[in-house]
């Protein structure tokens, strides 16, 4: 794929993991750490897709999607999280994110996720979408 991709999320090693499964798929992989260097990002890159780990939400979450859409109004947004209850999927679809993917699911799940995404289709997680009342199953949204 030739697209770009920003991934922003604070835990280092993490990222460094996830930018290696992600640079076998897009051309260009940029990592952020905080709100601002997201923000900033996702302004100057227009990326195809923001994979954002929502603890950078800072407790809101409506406001970090509405401003990445502001940014890059035709981003898909993953949000990546470690919470696997329905509410937070449930949460982050209605606040406007394109899916959601657990951290425990990454190697599995990440890359199935943007494809979905990119093919207009929403993703989220099986372990969290098969007890969620909205939030359909990955392979199925």
């Amino acid at each position: 794929m030739g697209a770009c991709v920003l991934l922003a999320d604070r835990h280092h090693r993490l990222s460094e993991g996830v930018r290696g499964l992600l640079e076998t798929a897009f051309s260009g992989v940029f990592m952020v750490a905080d709100q601002s260097s997201l923000m900033d990002g996702a302004k100057r890159l227009s990326p195809a897709v923001v994979i954002v780990d929502a603890s950078l939400a800072q407790g809101d979450i409506v406001d970090l999607i509405r401003s990445i859409r502001d940014r890059a109004p035709s981003a898909k947004v993953l949000l990546l999280s470690v919470h696997d209850e329905p509410a937070v999927a449930d949460a982050a679809l209605a606040a406007g994110a394109d899916g959601l993917v657990l951290k425990r699911s990454i190697a599995t799940d990440l890359l199935p996720a943007i494809d979905a995404l990119l093919a207009g289709r929403r993703f989220v997680s099986t372990a969290v979408g098969r007890r969620s009342g909205s939030a359909e199953p990955a392979a199925n949204s």
